[in-house]
């Protein structure tokens, strides 16, 4: 999982279907990661999230949304036109909006600063810049794995390593799949698909808002919409879009669908300066297929599994949004599948 920028929103869990591991993990883990950050000092805030709606279509959206948020525990309720106005005069929402209370942000690199020290302090070893380029079973995995890295940077004829591990979890983000079809036999092979997602800077003070703002969500619009979202200082950013993309190192900022984005954008903040938005960072969201609204949908469930037939390996593969608010309870269940 590729981790956008230094604020990350917490996700309440709205999206994802009701009997899937993405809800389940993003409920365990948004209370798990607020209680950490609480703990430790991590920088993050409670901000809550608005769904806005501007006609009666998207208000029936908003209706499902709030069903299905009430089966699973997570509130959510409704503010009027006049309610919204009076609370956050920028955003536009002429039939109302639907308020997620438990959304927030966190600082993912602090977030990550303290995990990484935790997993050392507890004996952990990080090994950056050693791409994995073969792995091989020791008896069937039955006695653990050979993993063999390679140092690119180096001129020497010997340059790679050989570890051994009586466990492998295979948690690497773009290149899990890779890692998957080093492991698992031609039939068992997937491919990888990237879906590319650039966000949008905002040069302006103004207009200010206080909550995270999300449009309704639209049948055959990819992701989430063109969203406003904000980082620990207040300062707003908007996106992602969705572009597809055929490799996980393609960072340049799509540009082609700026002039859609600032539409979009409009639609919920009329009084944005589109002349101060401009593309800024990108992000690549790790899919095991290329969805959309046409072809079945666009949710992909988490693939977190220990494989049949292989011994002292768990799979992890698409985790994508909500990956990091997840990420507490994903760890307790890779380790549930190895040791429970």
């Amino acid at each position: 999982m590729v981790l956008w920028g230094r604020r990350r929103v917490i996700h309440a869990g709205l999206y994802y279907g009701p009997d899937s591991l993405k809800t389940r993990l993003c409920l365990k883990g948004k209370r798990m990661l607020y209680e950490l950050c609480q703990q430790h000092s991590i920088p993050h805030r409670n901000t809550g999230k608005w769904l806005v709606a501007q006609d009666a279509t998207q208000m029936e959206a908003l209706d499902k949304v709030h069903s299905f948020a009430s089966t699973i525990g997570v509130p959510t309720n409704f503010i009027s036109k006049d309610e919204a106005q009076r609370r956050e005069p920028a955003v536009r929402a002429e039939a109302g909006a639907l308020e997620s209370p438990t959304t927030g942000i966190v600082d993912s690199h602090s977030l990550m600063q303290f995990l990484e020290g935790a997993f050392e302090s507890h004996g952990g070893i990080l090994a950056l810049h050693s791409p994995v380029t073969h792995i091989a079973p020791i008896d069937s995995g039955r006695s653990g794995w050979e993993i063999t890295t390679t140092d690119p940077s180096s001129s020497s004829n010997d340059n790679t390593t050989t570890i051994t591990a009586e466990t492998l979890i295979n948690s690497a983000g773009l290149h899990a799949v890779a890692i998957s079809n080093m492991i698992l036999p031609p039939s068992r092979h997937k491919k990888a698909y990237y879906a590319k997602g650039s966000y949008f800077s905002y040069a302006s003070s103004q207009p200010k808002t206080k909550t995270l703002v999300y449009p309704a969500p639209i049948p055959g619009h990819a992701g989430l919409g063109t969203h406003l979202t904000l980082d620990l200082s207040g300062r707003i950013r908007f996106g992602p879009d969705v572009q597809w993309t055929d490799s996980p190192t393609d960072y340049t900022p799509n540009t082609s669908d700026l002039a859609r984005a600032i539409e979009d954008i409009k639609s919920y903040l009329p009084g944005v300066d589109g002349s101060a938005i401009a593309p800024d960072y990108v992000g690549i969201r790790p899919k095991l297929g290329r969805l959309s609204a046409t072809s079945g949908g666009d949710f992909q469930d988490f693939y977190i599994r220990r494989e049949d037939g292989v011994q002292g390996f768990v799979n992890c593969l698409a985790i994508e949004s909500p990956g990091l608010t997840s990420c507490l309870a994903i760890a307790e269940e890779v380790e549930g599948l190895l040791y429970r």
